[in-house]
């Protein structure tokens, strides 16, 4: 969660937002844990399995990657180090093919 908010905040990242959905049956256990944590990045409680079921998260936690057009770029499954430079790697290159492909479709 801390590597997200560093990612959220950085002032030479993508033009993306960071948005963290919960899934815990239980809102008061996830409420909880983003007070302990001092999240500051948009979150949303969806119970009921339907995020992962629709995303078809076999692991969590699950990151997906979407553009503007709500198409899904990639999915990376298990922890990381959101604001490493080896995951700004990753997200310029899901971004950046994405504008390839739009260009070449326009």
């Amino acid at each position: 969660m801390a590597s997200l908010e560093r990612l959220a905040w950085r002032e030479d990242r993508l033009a993306f937002s960071v948005i963290g959905i919960s899934t815990e049956r239980l809102s008061g256990k996830a409420l909880a844990f983003l007070n302990r944590s001092n999240a500051t990045i948009p979150a949303f409680h969806r119970p009921r399995l339907q995020m992962e079921n629709m995303l078809g998260a076999s692991t969590i936690p699950l990151t997906v990657l979407v553009d503007a057009n709500g198409r899904v770029l990639d999915k990376i499954y298990g922890a990381r180090e959101w604001d490493s430079p080896e995951s700004m790697r990753l997200i310029s290159k899901a971004f950046h093919s994405q504008r390839q492909v739009s260009r070449m479709i326009s």
